[in-house]
């Protein structure tokens, strides 16, 4: 009995199954159903807790005694869960956390009651049409305010933390029990989100000390593999303070701080620490930043990393490891390769057993129709490079010339040249060269690719603007590099981030693309949300032309080709508004466009029987037309 908040089903009805005798009882008593979330047993195992309707409840297991433990929850004030944009742009939505001894729960408490509300509109549903109002802080707006709590199990006051700065400005990005019953960790970051402070609270007294900071120019990343060590003694914290991603030891007693790993490569995550053996496993790409590969070290360091992914792998790898590191689940893939899944013996990386071959997919995959693919390295000049991979079309003859489509993201957030299984995108990118199309992607300096702190935050304050001038000028690169490009037919397209850039290359370079199919884009940097854009391009008042330059409807005037934009009208994330307000734009300059609404669909326009197959022969028939496909002499 699950429904939707935001992205995922995270609301429904609990049910506690007694593994001796098979019985299954709800949680929740007489509570109103299908508004549970987030339920989890204490430690003992004697109670669960829960969120409902914006509260926290705990519940006796046997007895099914429930008390309420917090009572001020509404529509705009969330106990244990998150509004909008903490979910979307922190990434979490279980706010709160049992302690280890089980005796109290700390949780976030989000007020969103002086965020601007915006408003979607459903047509479809019913007679009238239906408004669906929550609050979304666009740039340079007022935030919710976010604070942390701990209140005893058994009901009882809230102790709240003490923390410094404004709750409206200053965000709670993460929140752990500190290696026991007495302590806090939290990661606080500022507005401009180019601090961190690693904070340890009393939750007696609500007191809070800064036991580490991390700082950056640009922005700041929250850390995701902080481990406590040595019985709480010291944690892990992976930064760029030296210019690469790296792993630390902090101490928890005076914030001396010892790195881990070291050297020109970026730690992308860690996957185990071993402290028995003194062992650091972690993800990381040394020579190739399109692949992921197992390496480990020492934790004293002063070592050189061991691949432990056997020297023939090529693709990406991601692993569970054991408690005790002598077991893993593996998952490999590589481009045009479904994943498979085995567990092995390390460190020797022996497959004991496979779990899941995808045997039938890849058979199928196999079978079709495929050109060569390949990935590359194009040079932009001064002295830098991006890599890209290619999709030539089956029969493939460099006398002639074929069209290039280009599949751009190009934004902080996600990278796109990986030597992985693409799913859906590569299947529908093997399609169009099966039809005589070049399908490039290339990684532009901003994304977040393995390649060091200068690459990834070079963009910071202007998003849209050098990613832009970097694909542009690698597109140019291979035109000049591989004379089977038809310069007559170069078509973009992207999806979030990616229709933007989309956007952006067809309005700022009209010479080089001649057509696009922008999906689910931001025209206006100032119509997104505060904790992204802000994040990668200061506060507006800060860099008030930043915003304009890298906003694809200031230059919507310069259009020469054929675009085809894209959207959900029921789009929570990037909102319809930035169709509406691109649309008037190329209107009053008197450009034509073509466009597909797609009624009360999200971000995902996946939404409705039959819209997926509805939108993707949407868009090939768009690229038939204005972009004709095969080669020509």
């Amino acid at each position: 009995n699950t429904h939707r908040v935001w992205r995922a089903n995270t609301r429904g009805d609990y049910w506690v199954l007694d593994v001796d005798t098979g019985g299954l009882s709800p949680l929740g008593g007489e509570l109103e159903r299908s508004w549970f979330q987030f339920a989890k047993f204490s430690p003992s195992g004697e109670r669960t807790a829960y969120v409902h309707r914006n509260d926290i409840y705990v519940e006796e297991v046997r007895s099914g005694r429930i008390t309420r433990l917090t009572t001020d929850g509404s529509d705009t004030v969330s106990n244990g869960a998150f509004d909008w944009v903490y979910e979307e742009e922190w990434g979490i939505r279980d706010g709160f956390r049992w302690s280890p001894d089980g005796k109290r729960i700390a949780f976030w408490q989000i007020d969103a009651s002086e965020v601007g509300e915006f408003v979607l509109v459903d047509y479809t549903e019913d007679l009238y049409p239906i408004l669906k109002r929550f609050p979304y802080p666009k740039v340079g707006t007022i935030n919710p305010r976010c604070r942390v709590g701990v209140v005893p199990a058994s009901a009882g006051d809230v102790t709240w933390m003490k923390l410094p700065g404004d709750e409206r400005d200053d965000y709670v990005a993460r929140m752990e029990w500190a290696a026991g019953p007495e302590e806090l960790v939290l990661q606080r970051v500022n507005r401009r989100q180019n601090v961190n402070q690693v904070l340890l609270a009393d939750v007696m007294t609500g007191a809070v000390r800064e036991v580490f900071r991390d700082e950056d120019e640009a922005w700041v990343e929250v850390c995701d593999d902080l481990v406590w060590l040595d019985d709480g003694t010291d944690f892990t914290f992976v930064s760029e303070r030296d210019g690469w991603s790296h792993v630390y030891v902090v101490s928890r007693s005076d914030g001396a701080v010892r790195r881990v790993t070291d050297g020109a490569y970026d730690v992308i995550e860690i996957v185990k620490i071993d402290e028995d053996d003194g062992f650091l496993y972690f993800i990381a790409s040394l020579d190739d930043p399109t692949r992921r590969f197992l390496y480990r070290l020492p934790l004293a360091g002063g070592a050189a990393p061991e691949r432990l992914t056997p020297a023939g792998e090529r693709g990406s790898h991601r692993y569970q490891i054991s408690a005790g590191a002598d077991f893993a689940i593996h998952t490999r893939s590589s481009f045009g390769d479904p994943p498979r899944v085995s567990l092995i013996a390390l460190p020797e990386h022996r497959v004991v057993r496979e779990l899941v071959t995808n045997d039938r997919a890849r058979a199928a995959i196999v079978a079709l129709d495929r050109g060569p693919a390949e990935f590359f390295r194009v040079p932009i000049g001064d002295d830098l490079e991006v890599d890209g991979y290619v999709i030539k079309p089956p029969g493939f003859d460099p006398t002639l010339k074929y069209p290039l489509l280009v599949y751009v993201y190009g934004e902080p957030a996600g990278q796109t040249v990986r030597d992985q299984w693409g799913g859906r995108n590569y299947l529908w990118h093997l399609m169009l060269s099966q039809m005589g199309y070049v399908v490039v992607s290339l990684d532009n300096r901003g994304t977040p690719s393995p390649r060091g702190r200068a690459w990834r935050k070079s963009v910071y304050g202007q998003i849209g603007v050098l990613a832009t001038e970097d694909q542009a000028a690698a597109v140019r690169a291979l035109l000049e590099r591989w004379t089977f490009l038809d310069r007559d037919r170069v078509g973009v397209w992207g999806w979030s981030g990616g229709g933007s850039m989309t956007l952006n290359a067809l309005f700022r370079h009209p010479d080089l693309y001649h057509a696009g199919i922008a999906i689910a884009f931001v025209a206006n940097q100032r119509f997104y949300d505060t904790i992204y854009q802000e994040r990668y391009m200061g506060l507006p008042e800060d860099n008030p032309d930043g915003f304009v330059n890298g906003s694809p409807i200031t230059y919507a005037r310069q259009l020469e080709g054929d675009v085809l934009l894209v959207y959900g009208t029921g789009d929570d994330n990037c909102h319809y508004q930035n169709c509406e307000a691109l649309i008037n734009e190329l209107v009053a300059h008197g450009k034509q466009f073509e466009m597909m609404a797609y009624p009360g669909r999200t971000h995902r326009i996946a939404e409705g029987r039959g819209t997926r197959k509805h939108l993707f022969t949407k868009m090939t028939n768009f690229l038939l037309e204005r972009l004709p496909p095969g080669p020509a002499r």
